[in-house]
């Protein structure tokens, strides 16, 4: 179980972590795109050097804001190689993610109006085909902050990390019996549990720092978590490594993996190569 933050830690420097991607496609003919790879509007403060999204070759971007409040730009990808690329740096309180197990869940009836579309099922968190299971093992585990964490521990534990035993389709229902995959899998089972208990989850992606963390360390990715929401906002839980992390930015939230895609291609396309840092 993750260890609890004590709130009367002396405040850890300011960190400096420099984020950024390499990513080039091939097309087979020229093919509309949405890109979603710009740190989140929320942490718009905290960026230090920001180097807007470079398209080689260049063509025209379209900046838009998503249902979800997510940045996105639009473009039409030539026939070809396309390369995708973005450099910079944050500013980050340096501290670990905090644990506020005092924290209560509220009653569905009590739910502030937006968060609801955060206890449906989704295309990939099929909370609805969970729920007996989920009413079965989490009922008599403490409510608020305490059941969320009982949730993370059982993903935590129930599946195995595996780059190699996943799908761009993969479910929660599919985790939950496959029993292995990688970060977005077991944030997406996570999230589907926590809806089965009415409690509100959303899924995030962005960067995640290997900060404090004991080697040996896997390549760098781009990361998925989850917030549920309890008390009277959203808090950050990571069922995949379940203990607080250092130097966790955000690059977009939605109801799971299908909301959030870091690109979106409206035809063929092939990755080439794929390079993504955090430190």
């Amino acid at each position: 179980m993750a260890p609890q933050q004590n709130a009367s830690l002396p405040q850890t420097p300011e960190l400096r972590i420099r984020v950024g991607f390499d990513l080039a496609f091939q097309f087979p003919r020229p093919t509309p795109m949405i890109v979603t790879l710009g740190v989140h509007h929320s942490r718009a403060g905290d960026l230090l050097e920001a180097e807007p999204l470079q398209v080689t070759p260049a063509v025209p971007l379209r900046t838009y804001l998503d249902s979800f409040g997510n940045q996105c730009n639009r473009l039409v990808a030539p026939a070809g190689l396309l390369r995708l690329r973005a450099n910079g740096l944050v500013a980050d309180h340096g501290r670990p993610d905090p644990v506020l197990p005092w924290l209560e869940q509220r009653p569905v009836e009590d739910l502030p109006d937006e968060v609801l579309l955060f206890l449906l099922a989704s295309r990939f968190c099929e909370s609805d085909l969970l729920t007996d299971f989920a009413w079965s093992r989490f009922e008599g585990s403490p409510g608020g902050w305490g059941r969320v964490q009982a949730i993370c521990d059982f993903v935590h534990h129930h599946v195995r990390f595996d780059y190699h035993r996943t799908s761009p389709l993969k479910s929660a229902l599919q985790t939950f019996h496959a029993q292995e995959g990688v970060c977005r899998d077991f944030t997406h089972l996570a999230i589907a549990l926590c809806r089965s208990m009415n409690i509100p989850a959303r899924y995030c992606t962005g960067y995640l720092t290997d900060i404090e963390v004991p080697p040996p360390h896997s390549a760098m990715d781009f990361s998925a978590w989850f917030e549920a929401y309890l008390g009277d906002s959203w808090h950050v839980f990571d069922p995949r490594n379940n203990t607080p992390r250092i130097g966790r930015i955000l690059i977009a939230r939605g109801r799971d993996a299908a909301d959030v895609a870091l690109t979106t291609s409206f035809g063929p396309s092939e990755l080439q190569s794929f390079e993504v840092w955090a430190a």
